[in-house]
């Protein structure tokens, strides 16, 4: 089959067309014929490396996608060669007690697909049966293949570690990425008073849509300011953070009294500097949070269905393009998700 493969990282020349072995399903997986796969941040981190982590090069990346069931293990039920599927990218043995506990993210075996092993980026993928999701009657590809990471890290977050109440502020930063529309939608069902942070005007105004109800311009205003303004000086409740070095401070000065800050990723590096006396003196939590379970990822996928949420798609490329996507991502500009089709071409 046709691939993309990264055999080592570095820049857009590291991500190679091949060909590769169709990948054979086991008694409990599913290989899916694929039509569309999503990017994500991790993508870029697959390819370029990250100094503290070893990824298993050489590897297909890709961790979204959707697509159709082409062949199904001996053991595997309640599904059908040809329907149309994407799936929840987590991996974990299955068997722990955190896996039987229904904390998948927490199994000592956990992974990511396209991170721990081959991905999305292929004429096909392999990955439990268990893993998958129907589409339904109607729904593009390309809307399933934007939704499961972005979603699943988002309500994650918001639901499960900081327990977000209705009318409660939120700080929500880097708006316009995939994950950060996903938060957006998450904490406006929810019922909270929305505060987005974004670096241009279009993307602000995207964000005040999706339900923000003050947006700022980080690039041009001082945020912890206008965030301490917007407020009272209180600050806000919970701070959705998955930005890292460059808002760090901030976001622990931005809190209230008794505030959470959540975090998912470190996009402007790993290392940070705390205040200590913030965090005791205000009663501050830091809470870290990595995806989600099997059974959350179903509950968010009714959500879709029902069209209560939903991906916001920037662009879509053609995986024969996959060098340009990255760029595009790279560059910072786009609000949402960028979407691979699969023409090959």
């Amino acid at each position: 089959m046709r691939a993309v493969l990264v055999r080592a990282h570095g820049g857009l020349d590291q991500l190679e067309f091949t060909q590769v072995p169709v990948p054979t399903p086991g008694p409990q997986d599913a290989l899916i014929r694929l039509h569309a796969t999503g990017l994500n941040h991790l993508d870029l981190w697959v390819r370029r490396g990250v100094a503290t982590h070893k990824f298993p090069l050489p590897m297909i990346p890709g961790c979204d996608g959707a697509g159709e069931i082409a062949a199904l293990g001996s053991a595997v039920q309640g599904w059908q060669v040809g329907d149309r599927v994407t799936w929840c990218p987590t991996l974990a043995c299955y068997q722990c007690r955190q896996c039987l506990s229904g904390a998948h993210q927490l199994c000592r075996y956990f992974g990511v697909l396209g991170e721990t092993t081959n991905g999305s980026c292929a004429e096909f993928v392999m990955l439990p049966a268990v893993n998958l999701l129907k589409l339904p009657p109607g729904m593009p590809y390309t809307t399933a293949a934007a939704t499961p990471l972005a979603a699943l890290t988002a309500h994650h977050m918001l639901v499960h570690r900081a327990m977000l109440a209705p009318g409660e502020t939120i700080l929500i930063h880097a708006a316009g990425s995939g994950v950060g529309t996903m938060a957006l939608q998450f904490a406006r069902m929810i019922g909270a008073r929305i505060f987005a942070t974004a670096s241009t005007e279009a993307k602000l105004a995207h964000a005040r849509s999706l339900g923000a109800e003050q947006t700022i311009n980080y690039t041009t205003e001082d945020w912890v300011g206008r965030v301490r303004e917007l407020t009272g000086k209180a600050g806000v409740d919970v701070v959705f953070e998955n930005v890292g070095a460059d808002t760090w401070t901030g976001s622990l000065r931005s809190l209230a009294k008794g505030g959470r800050l959540v975090t998912c990723g470190a996009t402007s590096g790993p290392i940070v500097e705390s205040d200590l006396r913030l965090v005791f003196f205000k009663n501050l939590s830091i809470l870290g949070s990595t995806m989600g379970s099997l059974g959350e990822m179903q509950h968010i996928w009714r959500l879709v269905e029902q069209e209560r949420v939903g991906p916001v798609i920037d662009r879509t490329f053609p995986i024969s393009a996959i060098r340009e996507a990255h760029q595009h991502m790279e560059s910072r500009q786009q609000f949402g998700k960028v979407v691979l089709t699969h023409d090959w071409d």
